[in-house]
């Protein structure tokens, strides 16, 4: 598959889009919208277990629908599959591993960032951008589907960038922490998606202009201040069981 491919496959996994118009596809999406909301408004809990019969019953659907959603879901890191035992949904991110995961990203998404700009063709730019405005279309929106969407397509456009930087290891590397996933469960807060989307502009600005070290540069920033953000919720969230333990 060429690149042009990729980008378009990849931002499929993101968008929703399916391959045909059946309306077991449609059925699919719904149901992954449904479970992608109780996800991130924490309705469904971090650590719990989750059962394809069990989901079938509560949302009123066969269970071929809730098999692919959770399919796809797992393909993003969403959930887990556990083998003879359904699907359990990863537990919340610790401030131990956020700061590990911050520390690799650090090491290698800048260097992502200046090879995209050595190499990226015209159509992964073009792809970059586009990605640029399905964010642009969320952000800032009301409720945590929204806010989900919002982070899946924060993974995707990470991705495009290591996958024009022609480093297959730095990608799958990447692909594996499944980071953004993470940390977009953390907090519904939509000054968040307006930095980031600021930072973004930036990072495909300097790629766009063939400028390695701007950016470089520019995604180590993002990188950077991307953690700030974060790591104050690690802090609210601290600060908050102490009361609670006071109380």
């Amino acid at each position: 598959m060429d690149d042009e491919g990729m980008i378009a496959r990849g931002r499929r996994a993101v968008t929703g889009g399916t391959s045909s118009g059946r309306s077991g596809g449609r059925l699919a999406d719904e149901v992954y919208d449904t479970l992608l909301g109780q996800l991130m408004s924490l309705r469904i809990e971090p650590g719990s277990r989750v059962t394809i019969d069990v989901l079938a019953r509560e949302l009123g659907v066969s269970q071929t629908p809730i098999r692919d959603a959770l399919n796809r879901m797992e393909a993003e890191g969403l959930v887990v599959r556990v083998p003879h035992a359904g699907y359990r949904i990863p537990p919340q991110i610790t401030r131990r591993r956020f700061e590990d995961m911050l520390e690799v990203r650090l090491l290698l998404e800048p260097a992502a960032a200046r090879r995209s700009a050595e190499r990226a063709s015209l159509e992964q730019v073009a792809g970059l951008r586009a990605m640029l405005e399905e964010m642009a279309e969320l952000e800032g929106g009301a409720g945590p589907t929204a806010y989900g969407a919002f982070g899946l397509r924060d993974a995707a456009f990470h991705d495009l960038v290591a996958l024009s930087a022609e480093n297959q290891v730095i990608r799958e590397a990447l692909a594996r922490l499944h980071s953004h996933v993470h940390l977009f469960r953390l907090h519904h807060d939509t000054q968040v998606t307006h930095l980031a989307m600021a930072e973004h502009e930036e990072i495909v600005a300097a790629i766009a202009a063939r400028d390695p070290d701007a950016a470089a540069y520019a995604m180590r920033r993002h990188i950077l201040r991307s953690g700030e953000r974060f790591r104050r919720l690690f802090d609210e969230a601290k600060d908050a069981d102490g009361v609670a333990a006071e109380g």
